[in-house]
């Protein structure tokens, strides 16, 4: 993003891919360390989709 790569966008729409998978993961376990997880993934995928539009 820093030095405007030609990917960055592809890197950022990865980033949501990867961030949502490990939310869904997470939020199968009820432990508050999974769940505080998942909330974070989801935070992260929602910066990186703002970042790739």
């Amino acid at each position: 993003m820093a030095r405007n790569s030609s990917h960055s966008k592809q890197f950022c729409e990865l980033c949501v891919v990867i961030c949502e998978a490990c939310a869904t993961e997470c939020e199968r376990f009820q432990d508050n360390h999974c769940q505080e997880c998942a909330r974070i993934c989801r935070n992260c995928a929602e910066s990186c989709r703002k970042m790739s539009a």
